[in-house]
């Protein structure tokens, strides 16, 4: 078993959480420190996600980037992918690598 897996900590929760903590350890019959796995294991992947400012500033660059003009051609651009996809079809590089 992994050390971490027995760690002890000390937390110091409000009244409001504690009494919530007993309230669910008591109706799952569970132990305290059971919800509180189970609780973070449940909480953990909301905090892969953005937060709403961070969201909003991302999008914000976004809308700022996709405003400002193209810096080539599209028929320029559209050459360029079709070399390149022809290219990685042909068995990749033509030249060594540097």
């Amino acid at each position: 078993m992994d050390s971490m897996a027995t760690m002890k900590m000390t937390f110091t929760p409000d009244k409001a959480t504690v009494t919530r903590l007993n309230q669910a350890a008591n109706r799952l019959n569970k132990s305290k420190s059971e919800v509180v796995r189970e609780a973070i294991q449940d909480y953990c992947p909301k905090t892969d996600s953005l937060s709403e400012a961070e969201r909003l500033r991302m999008m914000r660059a976004l809308k700022e980037y996709m405003a400002k003009p193209p810096t080539r051609p599209e028929k320029e651009v559209d050459r360029e992918l079709r070399e390149l996809r022809r290219a990685r079809r042909s068995g990749g590089r033509l030249h060594p690598a540097e």
